[in-house]
């Protein structure tokens, strides 16, 4: 999954971006907000971590601008601030969670997982069942089948996520390229593959292909 990291404190950046890769989170950071929201409006990001008060557009106006969008992208706000108002205001903006500094990078990774699992998934476990005996495991990103765990490649495991992050929806082959594979240079026909070498680790009909739609995974 995508996440967009904004914090201008240089320190708490670099150590919580490395720690959310070490969880498997692929993480763009930033010091500024205007560059934040231009790459907000430039790219997909699965996640906002927003710090508030930061050079540029501050968190709050970046929310407020991306909401009057649409755009329903969810939103962890990173603050020391502590009063009911400053708080209140990023809920009313639409933000879906708080982080106040200082925290323990456990209080970081539940929070996520948290959002995550409730924008994405709408579970009320860590578990999502899906066809044929499979399940995922949200908190440890892990397909498992009969409580077996389902091990993919670095790209299957990123197409997997982001057909999980759209479950129940078709998501097209131009998306899987342009979301997974950054636009680089790759065929329609690598990216089938890519979804027969997950097929090939689970099941023939565990993701489903529409014509004219695209790729789909079912929740059970």
């Amino acid at each position: 999954m995508k996440l967009l990291l904004l914090e201008d404190d240089t320190d708490y950046r670099e150590t919580m971006q490395e720690y959310l890769q070490s969880l498997g989170y692929e993480v763009t950071g930033f010091e500024n907000g205007d560059a934040a929201l231009d790459a907000i409006y430039a790219s997909a990001f699965d996640l906002l971590l927003l710090d508030v008060k930061v050079p540029g557009t501050n968190g709050y106006d970046i929310v407020k601008s991306i909401r009057e969008d649409n755009n329903d992208i969810p939103v962890i706000f990173i603050t020391s601030l502590t009063d009911i108002d400053n708080l209140s205001i990023g809920y009313e903006l639409g933000c879906n969670d708080y982080i106040r500094k200082p925290f323990a990078s456990r209080e970081l990774r539940y929070r996520v997982e948290q959002v995550i699992k409730q924008c994405y998934f709408h579970a009320g476990s860590d578990h999502v069942p899906l066809q044929e005996a499979y399940t995922y495991d949200i908190r440890h990103r892990q397909l498992l089948h009969n409580d077996v765990p389902v091990f993919l490649t670095p790209k299957e495991q990123k197409v997997w996520e982001y057909l999980m992050t759209h479950l129940g929806q078709f998501v097209t082959a131009s998306e899987l390229w342009h979301e997974v594979w950054d636009g680089k240079d790759v065929t329609e026909a690598d990216i089938r593959m890519c979804i027969k070498g997950i097929r090939d680790k689970t099941s023939p009909t565990l993701i489903v292909n529409r014509r004219g739609q695209g790729y789909s995974i079912d929740r059970k």
